[in-house]
């Protein structure tokens, strides 16, 4: 009789919390109102948000692959190499896997974590801190190019996106070397990094591309990945981002509830401003409305970007909330929702919890920084 009670009780508190949670929504903008703010944020999303940052993704993707065939990864690769050990702590060939990271997504770290030829650079303690390293550029790429695109009529907008990704990298720092400094305990210095049968990376020979081929092949292929990152952000973006609005918007022009697209409570903000002593010397956020792009970036990359494109379109949100968002939304991109997956690929799975502590005060310190150094630039400029 217990075994058959727990999945009842279970049930029915995720039932109860279910319910609690629309409630809050549906108390002050009526069902009605809510169910159709639901739905029509999400359409309004799918439509101006989701579908102009695939089209970000197929350019970068084809950009990406091109730079490969070309061996500008490679030449990156060689030239960021001496900087990993004083930095991260981390043989050279850590390198690449920023550099895949920030062309594409977090996980494509994890296809040369899993290639025993790569792995060989690594002890075994290191190879759990390339999850922390990886997801702090994951689609840095993209929400550079999208910054830069959605804030190019704001005059030096490329300085605030630079200050953005200088933060991300002093954020992943962090974050990789809190890491290491946790792994380091549990596995010791001298370890090798194992392998076993499933570690296994299939390299398929393709025929050699020449002449004009070699530049319209990558952009094909590349491309192809830019629909397949796109479309991987589209369900982030529609979830997460629709509540995040929900929670962060008021109502509608006229101070009533319409169903109306990007109408909501203000919850976030009036948690915000209860704390705005602390995050305005931290990020210097010009409205607590902003810190809904952080929160959403816990979650997915994409759905903050989409937060970003309206605080800007309705001039909540500058250059200094330009080189946070940059620096947050990269540093984190999504890693509550990618962490648990990609630490089960390199199987360390009792790593877990320690690596998002570990990410998550690299995300914060990044914001930290970006906002500094934008200060510090427009003082010196």
């Amino acid at each position: 009789m217990k075994k058959e009670t727990a999945p009842v009780l279970g049930t029915l508190l995720f039932l109860g919390i279910f319910i609690a949670f629309f409630t809050v929504f549906a108390i002050p903008m009526g069902i009605s109102n809510m169910l159709n703010t639901l739905m029509n944020t999400a359409y309004a999303l799918l439509m101006d948000t989701a579908f102009y940052i695939m089209a970000i993704a197929v350019l970068a993707g084809a950009i990406s692959a091109l730079f490969a065939e070309f061996g500008v990864i490679d030449l990156l690769n060689k030239v960021l190499s001496p900087l990993m050990k004083p930095l991260y702590g981390m043989p050279g060939a850590a390198a690449l896997g920023i550099v895949t990271t920030y062309l594409s997504d977090n996980p494509a770290i994890l296809t040369l974590a899993k290639d025993k030829e790569y792995r060989k650079f690594f002890k075994q303690y290191q190879v759990p801190a390339l999850t922390n390293l990886g997801t702090a550029f994951g689609m840095g790429l993209v929400i550079t190019t999208y910054m830069l695109g959605i804030g190019g009529s704001i005059e030096n907008v490329g300085m605030a996106v630079l200050c953005g990704n200088l933060g991300a990298i002093a954020g992943s720092v962090v974050s990789t070397r809190l890491m290491l400094h946790h792994t380091r305990k549990a596995y010791g210095t001298e370890a090798e990094a194992f392998t076993d049968e499933t570690d296994v990376v299939v390299k398929e020979e393709k025929a050699k591309n020449t002449g004009w081929l070699r530049v319209m092949n990558p952009l094909m292929e590349g491309g192809a990945e830019g629909v397949k990152i796109g479309l991987s952000v589209i369900p982030g973006i529609l979830i997460i981002c629709t509540i995040i609005m929900m929670l962060t918007n008021g109502t509608g022009p006229d101070g009533l509830y319409t169903g109306a697209a990007y109408e909501g409570i203000g919850l976030l903000p009036a948690i915000a401003g209860k704390i705005s002593f602390i995050l305005q010397p931290l990020f210097g956020f010009s409205s607590t409305e902003c810190i809904a792009v952080p929160v959403t970036a816990l979650g997915s990359a994409g759905a903050a970007m989409g937060v970003v494109s309206r605080l800007i379109s309705e001039n909540i949100a500058g250059l200094n909330e330009i080189a946070v968002f940059t620096a947050m939304c990269m540093c984190w991109s999504g890693y509550l929702s990618t962490h648990v997956s990609m630490m089960d690929v390199l199987k360390a799975n009792e790593h877990t919890g320690n690596a998002i502590l570990c990410h998550t005060l690299g995300g914060i310190f990044s914001g930290i920084v970006a906002h500094w150094l934008f200060l510090l630039f427009t003082t010196i400029l």
